[in-house]
């Protein structure tokens, strides 16, 4: 007998595998449009994101509007589109060490950040994060000072956050370009400081 509930749905690749399938049947889209968006997202979205927050490192004026308004500061590099509408920026200092969660589902900046990684949509994640956040970042090897002060921020529909890690000493000598090289997805989710 199988361990699934008889009215549960397929789980979603199995789903997104059945969608894919009949929009290329009823030719309302090819393969290669599908294979096009979806190396988009697991490319370059967090390649976008390291952008932004390079120029913000390296730029004091978009930083600041980067922290007033995510989502025109991203406009400003041609960045945005669905699921990028209501960004917030929270930045990390050496006081204060941000993480996002979405604690209902699984609300993402995907034109910053790239297909969301299985843990962020993981039950244990989004409930310990919140209740026990050192915890869980110790987990990914972020072990904070106690003196710093630790903020979760619940994703949802209507804001989605991108966290501005803090620029690493001796990085003067960097390019912008070099600068985000060095900036990762799980950075800007704030389980790692790069």
């Amino acid at each position: 007998m199988s361990d699934q509930h008889p009215h549960a749905h397929p789980p979603a690749d199995v789903r997104a595998a059945a969608l894919e399938a009949l929009l290329v049947e009823k030719e309302l889209i090819g393969t290669d449009t599908v294979d096009a968006v979806v190396e988009e997202l697991e490319n370059l979205g967090p390649l976008h994101g390291a952008k932004v927050v390079a120029r913000a490192w390296v730029d004091p004026a978009y930083r600041e509007r980067l922290l007033a308004d995510a989502t025109a500061a991203a406009a400003e590099l041609g960045i945005g589109g669905i699921e990028g509408e209501h960004i917030v920026a929270v930045e990390n200092t050496p006081g204060v060490h941000n993480v996002v969660v979405c604690t209902l589902c699984s609300c993402y900046p995907w034109p910053l950040l790239g297909i969301p990684p299985v843990w962020y949509k993981s039950p244990p994640y989004r409930s310990r994060v919140v209740s026990e956040p050192r915890a869980v970042l110790r987990e990914f090897g972020v072990d904070l000072p106690p003196d710093v002060e630790v903020r979760v921020w619940d994703s949802s529909a209507e804001t989605r956050y991108l966290v501005v890690p803090q620029r690493p000493t001796e990085t003067d000598d960097l390019d912008e370009a070099a600068l985000a090289s060095l900036v990762t997805r799980d950075s800007m989710i704030g389980v790692a400081v790069l």
